[in-house]
């Protein structure tokens, strides 16, 4: 039976919002926390940019193990968005260890007309696209994607033909991107679903909210693909954070495709989502953006669980079933949080040895001598002043184990 995998684009259509960024480490630990869910692929970033670079090649690097020491990053692939043009392929190629691309071209008449001042055809496109693509299969690409901007609003006949094009080049998938969030259910559906059974190929959704469909429109698309016969991808971001209104929320797609009325019953979502780690990767997405959880976000949410009417309270006290859909402890919640109101010890840009030691024994980890603690003390120094903000455990324990990737992380150069 086909299945349903998740790529996730926190790290390059997230980070890219408005108003909102990530320091190259918790970049990093949202990766690692990605593998942690289960994911097939995080889309982590630009390849072709500079800042990037480093980043890139450390958590590149951080897929591998050696003899002391296992890969942070188990089993999610790495991919990198490239412009459909073989110079930027090219180019990344050189500069970057990235191995899987998805290569992004617009396929609209819209963006035809008015974004290319009409300086390119609908051959153009399929030109580039080609080459591209064979660019990259040709310097080591172990997978490529062919991705169609603003598909939703591309004529079919011609996405069909995009597809099958970019297949014949050696692409591994299809990305539909309904860039704009036009789309509904009862049009992504069949429209993606002619392409899987066209293209003989699987299809990747990647959809937008600005209707709040997003995520209907991401699960009803790829149950389609399904049952068309090939293998979908959803694109999801965490906590749904994106251009404009967000994009799919990783956590709301999983919930609808495994406890949904319908789609529940088919089992086409990969087994190898883990929900229950899903909750601590919100809230760290959440600090680490500085953005909060919205109350009522689905599953992760504080309100998620949450009964005061009567009714409810009293419904959800005999029998949580009779007013909570899934269980609070499938997501990875149940524990308490706790916050110090006494002494309280931080390290980061102006820590000292002493500190450091006590901050690292709450994780039971301890330094080999005083030269370790050193060269530890100077990353976590320079990843505070990255962040700018307090070092979470999870940033903490990486740069104690990994630290060669980390410097490498940290490393920007103009």
């Amino acid at each position: 039976m086909p299945k349903i995998e998740i790529i996730d684009v926190t790290n390059r259509d997230g980070e890219q919002t408005a108003r909102i960024s990530l320091a190259k480490i918790q970049k990093t630990v949202v990766n690692w926390l990605l593998d942690e869910v289960g994911v097939y692929q995080s889309e982590m970033g630009f390849p072709l940019s500079p800042h990037e670079k480093n980043y890139i090649n450390a958590n590149c690097e951080l897929t591998e193990g050696n003899g002391e020491r296992p890969p942070l990053i188990k089993r999610m692939a790495l991919g990198g968005w490239s412009r459909a043009l073989v110079a930027d392929v090219e180019a990344a190629l050189r500069h970057t260890k990235i191995k899987h691309f998805n290569l992004s071209i617009s396929t609209s008449e819209q963006m035809l007309r008015w974004k290319f001042q009409g300086k390119f055809s609908r051959q153009d496109i399929i030109r580039m696209m080609t080459e591209a693509t064979q660019a990259a299969k040709a310097g080591g690409a172990i997978t490529a994607g062919v991705n169609a901007e603003d598909a939703s609003r591309t004529d079919l006949d011609f996405l069909v033909e995009f597809a099958q094009a970019g297949k014949e080049a050696g692409a591994d998938r299809f990305r539909y991107c309904d860039t704009l969030g036009h789309d509904d259910p009862s049009t992504i559906a069949p429209r993606v679903a002619t392409i899987a059974r066209e293209a003989q190929m699987p299809v990747e959704l990647h959809c937008h909210n600005d209707l709040g469909l997003a995520v209907a429109n991401s699960c009803a698309g790829a149950v389609a693909v399904c049952e068309a016969g090939q293998d979908a991808y959803i694109n999801t971001t965490v906590n749904g954070v994106g251009e404009r209104a967000g994009n799919a929320d990783l956590v709301s797609c999983v919930l609808a495709l495994r406890y949904s009325a319908n789609w529940g019953d088919l089992g086409l979502l990969t087994e190898a989502i883990d929900l229950s780690r899903t909750y601590r990767l919100a809230r760290y997405v959440a600090h680490a953006f500085g953005l909060e959880i919205p109350i009522n976000q689905p599953g992760v949410g504080d309100n998620a669980f949450a009964h005061e009417s009567g009714i409810h309270a009293d419904g959800a006290l005999k029998d949580r079933h009779n007013y909570e859909l899934y269980d609070y402890e499938v997501l990875g919640r149940g524990h308490k949080l706790e916050i110090s109101t006494g002494r309280v010890i931080t390290t980061g840009i102006h820590g000292g040895k002493s500190g450091l030691e006590h901050v690292y024994a709450q994780l039971d980890l301890a330094f080999r001598d005083d030269d370790h603690a050193a060269e530890i003390l100077k990353l976590v120094q320079y990843a505070n002043l990255s962040t700018q903000a307090p070092l979470t455990e999870e940033e903490l324990w990486l740069i104690y184990h990994y630290p060669e990737q980390v410097r490498q992380i940290l490393t920007l150069t103009p």
